[in-house]
């Protein structure tokens, strides 16, 4: 049998270009633009770098063409510590991209999914396989090989795939979690595979109709959205931290540690991706919830996306190992 300590995330791979302008362009018309930047992206493998950052053995489950930014995004995957044996190079169809016009606070951005919409359940199934059994054709599904590992899943992939991939992942003992950004809604059918829903508050409202603001509203809406099937839920508040259920059904809030923030993107990812690996080594949700509200702080005070989350000896050297109380509160 193989190694089964191990986050494996099936999830986007985007290459993010772009430029900033004074003013956004009208129907046309072409303005002179500036800073042209690009940035390894996608919500899959900012989970994955967070996750291998953190110090856990990362796998990324995924799709690219055979083409510059697909070879720009494997060997950025690649630098980072997560394996790339799982992720597909395709021959007729291009990679993901993100194409952002930046003009002061207005951003317009139009994302192609290229190839990341081009894989099915059944392949990542059978990537999930590869990763828990020597054996593709063995029953593994009765022994629960995976125990121990933690699969995550978010919305920027085909939707019938990823309820695939979670119900496989689930039957062969991950931990499942499921991003759902943007904001989608699983099949019916699909939610008792979920073993955590984390969505951001907009997410949230989208999947419950509650806009968490109070602890009232956040119970409501943890509670909507145990009601679908999942068996926990976390939900992200931006500056305001995270927010669980207690054991008693009372709001359990861990704060967001940042002081100066310069660059939210990423920031989701990296908390979920740092959540991961604290899973993997066996913490308790609320302990998984403050690792990840320590990494997303030291993401939020650097530029850019995958090149922004930290590593594990960064977080520690900013927060120590005893950077919160029991209560979640900040030192």
């Amino acid at each position: 049998m193989a190694d089964h300590s191990i986050v494996a995330v099936f999830g986007s791979m985007n290459m993010d270009l772009s430029v900033a302008c004074e003013r956004m362009p009208r129907a046309g018309e072409t303005v002179d633009g500036s800073g042209f930047i690009t940035n390894a992206g996608g919500k899959g493998a900012n989970q994955a770098v967070a996750a291998a950052r953190m110090g856990a053995r990362a796998c990324m489950i995924g799709a690219v063409g055979r083409d510059t930014f697909g070879d720009a995004l494997v060997a950025g995957l690649q630098d980072a510590g997560v394996g790339v044996e799982s992720v597909t190079r395709l021959d007729d169809v291009e990679t993901g991209t993100a194409t952002i016009i930046r003009c002061e606070s207005d951003n317009r951005i139009v994302l192609s999914p290229g190839a990341n919409h081009a894989l099915a359940g059944e392949d990542v199934a059978r990537a999930l396989r590869r990763l828990v059994a020597d054996e593709l054709d063995g029953d593994a599904s009765e022994i629960a090989p995976a125990a121990g590992g933690v699969f995550i899943a978010q919305g920027e992939c085909d939707l019938a795939a990823t309820a695939g991939a979670l119900a496989c992942a689930h039957e062969l003992g991950f931990y499942t979690i499921f991003n759902p950004a943007p904001a989608c809604d699983l099949p019916a059918g699909a939610w008792p595979a979920v073993d955590l829903v984390c969505p951001n508050e907009t997410e949230c409202q989208v999947l419950t109709g509650i806009l968490p603001t109070d602890d009232a509203s956040c119970v409501a809406a943890l509670n909507a959205l145990l009601d679908k099937g999942a068996g926990a839920a976390v939900i992200t508040l931006g500056g305001a931290g995270s927010v669980t259920l207690g054991d008693g059904g009372e709001p359990l809030r861990m704060p967001a540690l940042s002081s100066a923030v310069v660059d939210t993107t990423a920031a989701g990812d990296t908390f979920i991706g740092a959540l991961a690996a604290a899973r993997l080594e066996g913490l308790p949700l609320f302990e998984c919830m403050a690792a990840g509200a320590r990494a997303s702080a030291v993401t939020v005070s650097r530029l850019g996306a995958q090149q922004s989350i930290p590593t594990r000896a960064e977080v520690e050297h900013k927060f120590g190992l005893d950077g919160l109380d029991v209560d979640g509160e900040a030192e």
